[in-house]
């Protein structure tokens, strides 16, 4: 597929002042993603510029942040984009491409209305989509669904909004603040291509050490590995650096930079509920009863490891959007999820930054005297299974789960049904839910021994086949 992509030639914004339909499949939970040419375009681009920029309006905002990716078909979809807001009175301020996370720095800085970044994620290359901010606060879920509805009526404001192009890398770089980096590192990254890319050759330059940097041009192909560092051969590059160079450990950005993955010194992956385990004690330290939220998918012991260490242990439903509603609800001051988003309060601005994570990380790691493994191997062992992804078509996955979620209710289970199932037996617990962003259901197993481990999968498969799913290999063999 990486080949046959190919950039609009001198795409033409198409005019769209009534009303305009998305494909349903789009609007999702967290964000809006689809498949560029089938069902998302550069007229879903404008129109969602419509939608939004007549919600701000109507709100009374005039200023809409807008960023971009490096995947070949955003530069279309950021201009038909912009086209929309300024069409509805909105005044663009437009910083180009780079990651996610410096919209919403952006977004802050400039005190705007709205934001909207142009990204797939670490969808793969055919895909794109937008993720919305309105009043520094996550857009999401039902608001999504407003968003449709509004441009399906097609009631836009009208207006002529003006558009600025601003470079906003410098002041981002100098808020990833890495003055508390106690000792100078070697460190390994690898950004993927994607759009975190430049941002990290430039950070690497301010921060002690040596800094290896690979994969730090902006491609939207992806030609050395797909962009999603949850997945462990998309860490192999990464993993032979640092073994090679003998590195502290290595750091990977997914393709719009608000997810890490980690390597430590001996090229083992630290998945996101280990890091956030490790990042916790240091805030903790300096937080005493903070409260500390992680996802349904996180190692019951990172549950326990908060609260040992004096914290709020607190589960929440996955997702980026939804965590960050959660810490403003609860005035948690970090969180994370096993996916690699980790969130900030503490010493931040709350949100998904990767690039921040990082600089956090390494000052953490700094400040120890013993290398990261060996946090790794302190930790409580455990048989788990990574984050396992199970391809089920959308119109097929909540029909599986909810034949499944009633099934464990009528067993009586022990179960938490915040997102999905996750159910605790005596021999662990295992997790199963909807992904929000691909058409796949999302399954964990957690089990002190290893025979556990597999009577857990083993009930797990039996549920999947009663619904009617598929079971992969990556649950029989994991």
């Amino acid at each position: 597929m990486l080949n046959t992509l190919q950039p609009p030639k001198n795409p033409a914004i198409p005019e769209l002042s009534e009303a305009h339909r998305f494909d349903p499949s789009i609007l999702r939970e967290y964000d809006i993603r689809g498949v560029v040419g089938e069902t998302i375009t550069v007229m879903d681009a404008k129109a969602i510029g419509l939608a939004f920029g007549t919600m701000v309006r109507q709100l009374g905002g005039t200023r809409v942040c807008i960023g971009r990716d490096g995947r070949i078909h955003s530069q279309a979809l950021y201009s038909a984009l912009a086209k929309g807001l300024q069409s509805t009175g909105i005044n663009v301020i437009a910083i180009g491409v780079g990651p996610t996370p410096m919209l919403y720095f952006a977004d802050r800085v400039f005190e705007s209305d709205g934001a909207i970044m142009v990204t797939g994620s670490h969808n793969p290359p055919e895909y794109n989509g937008f993720k919305l901010v309105l009043g520094h606060q996550p857009f999401f879920g039902e608001d999504l669904q407003s968003l449709g509805q509004l441009a399906g009526e097609g009631s836009f404001v009208e207006g002529d909004g003006r558009r600025s192009n601003v470079d906003i890398a410098g002041k981002y770089i100098n808020a990833l603040d890495s003055s508390s980096i106690a000792r100078p590192l070697k460190v390994a990254w690898d950004p993927g291509n994607g759009a975190a890319a430049q941002i990290t050759a430039q950070l690497v330059r301010r921060l002690p050490g040596h800094h290896i940097v690979i994969n730090e041009e902006i491609d939207g192909t992806f030609p050395n590995h797909h962009p999603d560092p949850t997945v462990p051969e998309n860490l192999e590059q990464l993993r032979d650096v640092v073994i090679r160079e003998h590195c502290a450990f290595g750091i990977a950005f997914d393709g719009d930079g608000d997810r890490i993955g980690v390597i430590d010194d001996e090229g083992e992956i630290l998945w996101g509920d280990q890091l956030l385990s490790l990042i916790a004690e240091s805030v903790l330290n300096a937080n005493p009863g903070a409260t500390i939220i992680a996802d349904v998918k996180a190692s019951q012991i990172l549950f326990d490891r908060i609260t040992k260490l004096g914290g709020r242990a607190m589960m929440c439903k996955t997702g980026h959007s939804l965590i960050k509603s959660k810490m403003n609800e609860t005035g948690a001051i970090l969180a994370g999820e096993m996916s690699g988003h980790m969130f900030f309060a503490d010493r931040y601005f709350g949100f998904d930054d990767a690039l921040y994570a990082a600089v956090r990380l390494l000052e953490v790691v700094a400040s120890r005297t013993q290398p990261l493994s060996s946090y790794r191997k302190a930790l409580p062992q455990v048989y788990n299974t990574p984050e396992l992804r199970i391809e089920c078509p959308d119109e097929l996955k909540f029909k599986a789960l909810a034949t499944i979620e009633d099934t464990v209710a009528q067993s009586g289970a022990d179960a938490i049904t915040i997102d999905g199932v996750r159910v605790t037996t005596q021999d662990g617990w295992w997790l199963l839910r909807a992904s929000n962003t691909q058409p796949a259901l999302v399954a964990r197993c957690e089990s002190q021994t290893f025979a556990g481990l597999a009577s857990l999968k083993a009930t797990l498969i039996e549920h999947l086949r009663s619904a009617g799913v598929t079971v992969p290999d990556n649950l029989k063999n994991n």
